[in-house]
């Protein structure tokens, strides 16, 4: 494999120094290695050749692209100019079919010729009765392309493809260098790994993928190649794991006292749940190891992670050291520090705000406290890593939403501490564990999978447009109860392209259809203090109703809060619209989210709001979330924190060899750690150069 990543692609046929060049700018492609790693986005099936009469009678509609054998009987050149096409006579002998070319007449003509034998390749059609291919591929049997079997169609740009190097031209190329290579390539996996596995070799998988003799073989290629891209991420993320844990030391803090204690006996709003006594308890063994803890908490909305937050916060205030909670936003930092200042008002915990609003004169009073060390929490956004802001002994840092953070911007906070704090990451959207494997593979893992006592599951409903009548009553009705309600947008102003109900729009009509009623108003694009103002009329009480655009989807507490309407909700995502259910179900009252849309909708969304109806379950909407969307989104979040870039594993759908290939990374490192032993080193060779990194962010949380 290493030679390969030495072998020019310009030496290889069809390539050439141009077309080099050319793949090295589009797709990063300059080596053997990068061209056979540029897999297939799809396969054609060419296992079958169809007689021409079987198509006559056939519902083409259901029909892929197919291959028929014969000879042209006409070949004409019709029309002048802008319209000349060449038309052609295509029989097997069964029937005929119409073949016709708009581009390309001429070359297409000089190649073409009557009584010669040929494949032709394309989805058949029907034009005025006559059956029809347009511009199907032409071959000569015998020849490369025309071999019967699947072939793979690569993902390739516009500007590859108008320099006539398109799928078909990356195939051969393809194909033109594994007839060439008589010898097998190198395994870099260790042996025992493939053998306990049964795993197909590199040499007959990377064959296999780009020339599958049977989709059986196929699949065996593609899984092989994907456990090889997971198998290189997961023994990286567990060896810096493992060489973390043992190497670098961490605050050691034994003792519960008079801080935690006192909040425990005079300030704790309700009893804690048993997953989060277990997380807490999870925590302090972390923090009385001597070993920094990298620990992730993740929690449903609503679940009581900032309270393990707090409680574990104060441990190390009991233990002389300062803590610093991070959050992404000004909103969620507020919260955050309303939150926790308000539950320790009792018994004096010195709490303050740092955010870039933070008046000159409040940030001099923060810096002076933080430096004599009276100054036990910090709560704020990016402005705490700000280099002036210096803490007398920063010992626990809790990150809220880290995949919202630059990993640079984190390990900032590591240089306001002598050794590395303990870190805390707190992320209220559910990861199924396939992909915290993988996401915060190098972090140990805590579940808050219970909501806390007399908090009720909201009731989900799905709406349509021609029921807004009947959903304002059921908004009247929940105001006339006392109770406020959320209404949220996807967008601030109309925009009729889309089609979507802006959310001024909205403010208008709502604000007339319940006069008695004062409504809120907050978008993006407000500045910090209208919106503050805003969102303070609304937590006040002062305000029944809160138009609103996604802002809103974090960093709101307003327990009286009983009923969300999301507006056009096929335009969020599964995970967006659960976490904007969050913002209501906070208090003992029962709560409703109701989904409007139109009443024609696609199929997918139907199902994808029809998940939303059934369940309350963060865990369970992340798993069907990421079968949805494939990749998307998910994998461009987690991309970021790769070694190196996914070529065919796909983190949304490989779940099961992911964990195949944890089980085996673990047993690789169990048996050889530093990966020393003879039968490891090519692997471990490779392994260097799969994960090379200019700068080392795996000590960072």
């Amino acid at each position: 494999m290493l030679s390969l990543r030495n072998y020019d692609i310009k030496y290889i046929k069809g390539v050439g120094p141009q077309r080099a060049q050319l793949l090295a700018a589009e797709l990063g492609i300059r080596s053997a290695y990068d061209l056979l790693h540029h897999f297939p986005a799809s396969y054609v099936d060419r296992s079958t050749t169809y007689s021409i009469r079987s198509l006559v009678d056939a519902n083409l509609d259901e029909l892929p692209s197919v291959q028929v054998r014969g000879r042209f009987v006409s070949l004409n050149v019709v029309g002048e100019g802008a319209k000349m096409r060449l038309v052609g006579l295509f029989s097997d002998g069964t029937a005929t079919l119409e073949c016709v070319w708009f581009k390309g007449v001429n070359t297409m003509r000089r190649r073409l010729s009557t009584g010669q034998e040929y494949v032709l390749f394309a989805k058949p059609s029907r034009f005025n009765s006559t059956l029809q291919m347009s511009h199907p591929e032409v071959d000569i049997p015998g020849s490369t392309f025309a071999q019967e079997g699947l072939r793979g169609v690569y993902p390739l740009t516009e500007r590859l493809r108008s320099n006539n190097f398109g799928s078909r031209a990356f195939y051969a190329s393809i194909a033109s260098f594994l007839a060439g290579r008589t010898t097998p390539f190198a395994d870099m996996l260790p042996r025992s790994v493939v053998e306990s596995l049964g795993l197909m070799s590199y040499d007959a998988a990377i064959r296999a993928v780009h020339l599958p003799p049977d989709p059986r073989t196929l699949q065996m290629a593609r899984l092989r190649l994907k456990f090889e891209e997971l198998f290189y991420i997961q023994v990286d993320i567990l060896r810096r794991s493992r060489k973390r844990k043992e190497s670098i030391a961490g605050y050691y803090m034994p003792r519960v006292g008079r801080w935690f204690n006192d909040f425990y006996s005079q300030c704790l709003p309700f009893e804690l749940t048993g997953a989060q006594k277990r997380v807490i308890k999870e925590i302090r063994a972390d923090i009385i190891g001597q070993r920094q803890m990298n620990r992730l908490v993740q929690g449903d909305v609503g679940s009581g992670k900032t309270l393990v937050a707090l409680m574990t916060m104060l441990l190390a205030v009991d233990n002389g050291f300062q803590a610093c909670l991070m959050a992404p936003t000004e909103i969620l930092a507020t919260q955050h520090y309303e939150t926790i200042s308000g539950m320790c008002a009792k018994i004096g915990l010195n709490v303050r705000l740092l955010t870039g609003s933070t008046k000159a004169s409040q940030r001099r009073q923060i810096a002076e406290s933080l430096a004599d060390g009276s100054l036990h929490i910090l709560v704020g956004t990016h402005a705490v890593i700000e280099d002036k802001v210096q803490f007398s002994r920063l010992g626990f840092v809790v990150i809220d939403e880290q995949h919202r953070f630059g990993v640079a911007q984190r390990a900032r906070l590591w240089a306001k501490s002598e050794i590395p704090p303990h870190v805390l990451v707190m992320t209220a959207t559910p990861i199924p564990r396939t992909l915290a494997m993988t996401v915060y593979g190098d972090l140990d893992v805590s579940v808050i999978d219970e909501l806390p006592p007399g908090r009720k599951p909201v009731s989900t409903v799905l709406r349509y447009d021609e029921q807004r009548d009947r959903v304002d009553k059921a908004i009247e009705s929940q105001l006339k109860a006392g109770r406020q309600v959320y209404i949220v947008y996807p967008l601030i102003e109309e925009n009729e392209k889309l089609d979507l109900k802006s959310a001024t729009e909205g403010f208008e009509r709502i604000s007339a259809r319940f006069p008695s009623y004062k409504a809120a108003f907050v978008h993006g694009r407000m500045k910090p203090s209208e919106k503050d103002d805003q969102m303070t009329r609304f937590a006040s009480g002062e305000a029944s109703i809160l138009v609103s655009t996604t802002v809103i989807e974090v960093g709101v507490n307003v327990p009286n809060a009983t009923t969300m309407i999301i507006e056009n909700a096929e335009r969020f995502g599964l995970s967006q619209l659960h976490q904007l259910r969050g913002r209501v179900g906070r208090g003992a009252d029962q709560s409703y989210c109701v989904l409007m849309t139109k009443h024609k909708i696609a199929a997918e969304t139907r199902k994808r709001l029809e998940i939303m109806t059934s369940t309350n379950d963060g865990f369970v909407i992340a798993e069907a979330d990421m079968q949805m969307r494939g990749p998307g989104d998910i994998e461009g979040t987690m991309q970021s924190g790769l070694p190196f870039e996914l070529k065919i594993a796909n983190m949304a759908r490989d779940g099961q060899t992911i964990q195949l290939a944890r089980g085996a990374a673990e047993k690789l490192l169990d048996d050889d750690p530093d990966l020393t032993s003879p039968q490891n080193a090519n692997f471990a060779r490779a392994l260097a150069l799969m994960t090379d990194r200019s700068t080392d962010w795996s000590r960072i949380s």
